[in-house]
């Protein structure tokens, strides 16, 4: 009898050139075709996304992800081939499971449309966003810049995303449907922010809004304020605007009536591009408001990278390594052993996850190391990283309640 044949799904990554650590094409679809067909589609494939920008081939890959997430048995296939693979260090924080460390970061999902996709390739959990109140179109294109060699990315998106509403009713329809199939969903954070045209004085409204309407939805909420690409945002982290956009939301909070189990953290994502002074302040604020933080955002600074000197915009991936770990680390000493913390930035492999784990992250997560290691990239990273043993047990389980 004949081994079953495959046929390759080609990622997000599949655009990027044979340099890198991982095949674009390692998660396989059961049933497909017979080999050489297999190679003759991918080669195809693989020369007409060549041709497509960065942004051009995520849309592609999402469309691609939504509708295999709406085919029960290939959802099934998913979670059996990577998910069930998946239970690497669980943890309990907020009053939620996850089975875990290594989630996917917001940007990759900003409208809630692959979830159930990510969840199936073993993400521990899933940030959608960045989620503003009214949609907007974002930053003119093109906006998103590969560096393979250097393992980077640089975006200016500029929060494109179809808008509170929409984002809110796509996960209530997420959530009958888990109903329905009697599915694990994963936890799920909302990353919201600010549209473009509204000012300081206006954004505790705007995020206060935006918090309303999709947190009954979600496990919890990431509060963006450190984007460098949305202009006057990364000024609400000074302490006046931030204490009173944290505020604003955690009245709301006590007012909402949610439909996900947890304590509904409310988190502060910070950017990495910040003074001793400035961290001390946001953390000391954080503390008082915020039930966590993510650390950190995308970088400005090009220190080391003269192949983004002309492109503005935010830096990702292996660049900002080290800087968003030295801010991880710093931020652990200022709040304290109990207070959790998110590590992103430049986790490309297992160890670099461990490294963030034993800088002080209690969970951790990745989007350029997603977009370069393809399907396979939470399953090999949690394989790696569960080599590392006790180095990474150490914050496994955060009982802190929201204030």
């Amino acid at each position: 009898m004949h081994a079953p044949c495959t046929a390759r799904f080609v990622g997000q990554n599949a655009v990027h050139n044979d340099s890198l650590r991982q095949s674009p094409t390692d998660f396989a679809v059961p049933g497909a075709c017979n080999a050489p067909l297999r190679s003759t589609m991918y080669s195809l494939l693989k020369k007409i996304l060549f041709l497509l920008g960065a942004e051009e081939a995520h849309d592609l890959a999402a469309e691609q992800m939504a509708r295999l997430q709406n085919i029960p048995s290939m959802l099934a296939w998913l979670e059996n081939h990577y998910a069930s693979r998946a239970t690497v260090s669980p943890r309990s924080i907020w009053g939620l499971h996850f089975r875990n460390p290594l989630g996917i970061a917001a940007g990759f999902d900003k409208n809630a449309e692959v979830v159930s996709f990510l969840s199936a390739l073993g993400f521990g959990f899933v940030e959608v966003g960045t989620v503003t109140l009214h949609a907007q179109k974002g930053n003119p294109k093109p906006r998103i810049f590969r560096f393979p060699q250097k393992r980077a990315l640089i975006n200016r998106l500029g929060f494109n995303n179809d808008g509170a509403t929409a984002v809110a009713s796509r996960m209530q329809g997420l959530w009958n449907t888990v109903k329905q199939r009697g599915t694990f969903q994963p936890p799920i954070l909302v990353n919201i922010g600010k549209n473009m045209d509204v000012g300081p004085d206006e954004a505790p409204a705007a995020f206060e809004a935006c918090f309303r309407i999709v947190a009954p939805f979600a496990h919890g909420i990431v509060v963006n304020v450190s984007s460098p690409n949305t202009p006057g945002l990364r000024d609400l982290q000074a302490p006046v605007h931030l204490r009173n956009i944290l505020g604003r939301i955690r009245r709301a909070r006590t007012e909402t009536e949610f439909l996900t189990p947890g304590n509904h953290p409310i988190l502060v994502k910070i950017a990495p591009d910040l003074s001793s002074e400035q961290l001390s302040d946001i953390a000391a604020v954080s503390l008082e408001l915020a039930d966590g933080m993510v650390a950190t955002n995308t970088t400005l600074d090009r220190v080391g990278f003269p192949e983004g000197e002309n492109q503005t915009g935010g830096l990702s991936g292996a660049p900002l390594f080290e800087r968003s770990t030295q801010v991880l680390r710093f931020l652990r000493q200022l709040v304290g052993p109990a207070y959790p913390l998110i590590g992103v930035g430049g986790i490309l492999t297992g160890r670099d996850a461990a490294e963030k784990l034993e800088a002080g992250a209690n969970l951790i997560q990745s989007y350029t190391g997603f977009v370069y290691g393809g399907p396979s990239f939470p399953r090999n990273v949690l394989s790696e990283l569960s080599g590392h043993g006790q180095a990474i047990l150490g914050a496994s389980t955060v009982n802190r309640q929201p204030s």
